[in-house]
């Protein structure tokens, strides 16, 4: 926190590769010592937003059973993560016997989308319009919930694997897709435009959810659309449009107050993100980058660098990329100030990394500057 004028609103900390439950490990622990000292409410990471509302009524009133929770309330396997089931159960304890305003809360801020593609809009829309139905005149409704079920049709059609490969497979720009685009514009509309009557009529988690539901509805038919899209730009702009569900729901989380964030560094980074997929190189923004220029100096992101990850071929990183300079120090682990690491080696520019593992993405060193911290690990023990 040292490296910070003021505690940001957002402070995000990322890994370069998936499924270490020893950077997770480490996760919680800082994320412990910044709940405990530095009065963050929030803990939010890459899973589905949905999905993260069944974790955040367990750690906040005790529903479910924690089995339950991380069975149903986690995407991308992320339940089945030791350190995950940890982070949940720690918050159920912090919270037990608090009042409310104290308590902490959970939130995943991915959209409903896995690597093989997106959900169907249905749980989003229909929540929004049952939200709404619930609470203003029938007349301002624009359709009804059945209209609005024969639109959607079944949920096989927007699920379909096969769409991510081959666009004529997505029922994205199909007339019925366009017509619910419109249809969750107006209900968003009619939510905001309700909101002094929705304030006095909902709670402040209710509307909130609301909101949340508008936002998702919107976004997934906004991507099914582009999956059904041929041109060469249509995996760049699916992997942007991610992030920008991402830092939607980043940018709602921080209305409500301090925030800490755990996601890959190549979402939260400040600079542009790369990769390739399918042999094509990719290009986009990711959710980091576009926080920041929303938020300035609210927004903080500290990377995680990796010495060896040696049950994945990856070994002793050569001393001049950037973690073979943090491998030589005398600590197994660390946090060092990017821009002092910058300002100290001056022209000299550190190499590159290359990975033999595509699990995992070396730090960029070019990166160094728009970075506030690195969190080092020197090496990520098997299990």
């Amino acid at each position: 926190m040292k490296q910070f004028a003021d505690r940001p609103r957002l402070l995000a900390l990322g890994e370069p590769t998936h499924g270490e439950d020893a950077l997770l490990e480490l996760r919680n622990e800082l994320f412990r010592q910044l709940v405990e000292q530095e009065g963050y409410r929030t803990i939010t990471i890459e899973s589905d937003c949905l999905r993260g509302l069944i974790v955040d009524d367990y750690v906040t009133s005790g529903t479910g059973t924690l089995d339950e929770v991380m069975e149903r309330g986690f995407s991308h396997g992320w339940g089945a993560s030791a350190a995950n089931r940890e982070l949940v159960r720690w918050m159920r304890a912090h919270n037990d016997g608090r009042p409310a305003s104290e308590r902490l809360r959970f939130a995943g801020f991915d959209g409903p989308l896995e690597i093989t593609g997106a959900e169907s809009p249905r749980q989003a829309l229909t929540a929004l319009h049952g939200f709404l139905a619930a609470r203003v005149d029938p007349e301002l409704l624009p359709r009804t919930a059945g209209f609005l079920d024969s639109l959607l049709g079944a949920d096989e059609r927007w699920t379909d694997p096969a769409a991510m490969t081959d666009p004529a497979r997505s029922v994205g720009q199909s007339v019925e897709a366009g017509r619910l685009r419109l249809l969750a514009d107006d209900l968003v509309a009619l939510l905001d435009a309700q909101t002094p009557h929705l304030v006095e009529a909902s709670s402040p988690e209710e509307l909130e959810r609301a909101r949340l539901y508008g936002r998702t509805a919107i976004g997934l038919l906004r991507y099914h659309h582009w999956t059904a899209d041929a041109s060469p730009a249509r995996m760049s702009r699916l992997v942007g449009l991610r992030d920008l569900m991402m830092a939607d729901n980043l940018l709602a989380l921080a209305e409500r107050g301090p925030v800490l964030v755990h996601a890959h560094n190549a979402h939260l980074q400040r600079e542009k993100s790369a990769m390739r997929m399918g042999g094509a190189p990719l290009e986009w923004w990711s959710a980091g980058a576009l926080l920041s220029a929303r938020l300035g100096a609210e927004y903080a992101f500290v990377a995680t660098a990796l010495g060896t990850i040696r049950h994945r071929g990856v070994g002793t990183p050569a001393p001049d990329t950037v973690e073979g300079l943090l491998h030589a120090l005398p600590r197994d682990r660390c946090v060092v100030d990017a821009r002092r690491l910058a300002a100290a080696l001056g022209d000299t520019a550190p190499a590159h990394r290359v990975s033999p593992w595509f699990g995992y993405a070396p730090f960029d060193p070019a990166h160094l500057p728009a970075c506030d911290g690195i969190v080092f690990v020197k090496d990520v023990p098997q299990r």
